[in-house]
């Protein structure tokens, strides 16, 4: 393990990578979700499938896409698909077995708003919209967030529901009929977050390194619960400190400013 110092962004982002594995079929949102599927793949998960929103299957890009439809995506998949065959036969077809979503808010069910701030009528803020993360959300097999921690983004209740998680909780997706397990991962700055099965409340797993309980509870919005036995995140290795770091500074060099920022 190395003693090298590394910031929260890092930290969040490589222990997103951790999740994925080799043999995973991983539907990517821009992002902090598309550096972490990235340097998973040029690490430990060298065979993970990489699929974007805009149809490319199986890419390999060399920097961070600046948004879906970037054309390095295109040039090193191993096919672009159209975006109807794209959700009608890989998405809602069950082939991806997980979704990766950033949020602007997100209430402890796993429950996903990007759409507006305030009232839907008189927003104060209008976000980006949905695109394909409420079909993303409904169809994976799960679904992994990742964002970072303030009282302003996990709030107790989001203004609109843009992608279901667990609704109120328990068996709220299973009474909708759906299939899939939704939220089971939330990787945050301070944290990773695993659901609880019978709740379907996101609890606090592992604390990064230097992390506090007391620093965890408040930048919550609902009242966070810890697990019985509460770990600590493993520090950043250097082989994943350079590996993000070096995607970051060829992102950088590419797009002539520090694009694809975790």
């Amino acid at each position: 393990m190395t003693e090298q110092s590394f910031t929260p962004d890092e930290m969040m982002t490589i222990a997103a990578a951790r999740a994925l594995g080799n043999d995973d079929v991983c539907f990517v949102g821009i992002g902090a979700p598309s550096a972490a599927c990235n340097v998973a793949r040029l690490t430990h998960a060298p065979d993970i499938t990489l699929i974007y929103e805009s149809g490319t299957i199986g890419t390999a890009p060399d920097v961070l896409p600046l948004s879906i439809g970037d054309g390095i995506l295109c040039e090193t998949a191993v096919t672009t698909v159209a975006v109807p065959e794209m959700f009608r036969y890989w998405l809602q077809g069950g082939r991806i077995t997980i979704g990766f979503l950033g949020a602007a808010q997100l209430d402890r069910f796993g429950n996903i708003n990007t759409t507006v701030i305030g009232d839907y009528a008189k927003p104060k803020t209008r976000l980006p919209g949905g695109g394909g993360a409420p079909e993303i959300a409904s169809s994976c097999g799960q679904i992994f967030i990742t964002m970072k921690q303030s009282k302003r983004g996990m709030v107790e209740k989001i203004d609109f529901v843009t992608s279901f998680g667990h609704g109120d909780g328990g068996k709220a997706r299973e009474k909708l009929g759906l299939k899939t397990k939704g939220p089971t991962l939330l990787i945050t700055d301070l944290a990773v977050w695993k659901t609880d099965p019978e709740s379907g409340e996101f609890v606090v797993a592992s604390l990064h390194p230097g992390v506090t309980r007391e620093q965890v509870a408040e930048t919550c919005g609902w009242p966070a619960r810890f697990a019985e036995v509460l770990e600590e995140t493993p520090a950043p290795t250097a082989l994943e400190l350079k590996t993000l770091r070096d995607l970051k500074a060829r992102t950088a060099a590419a797009h002539g400013k520090t694009g694809g920022d975790a």
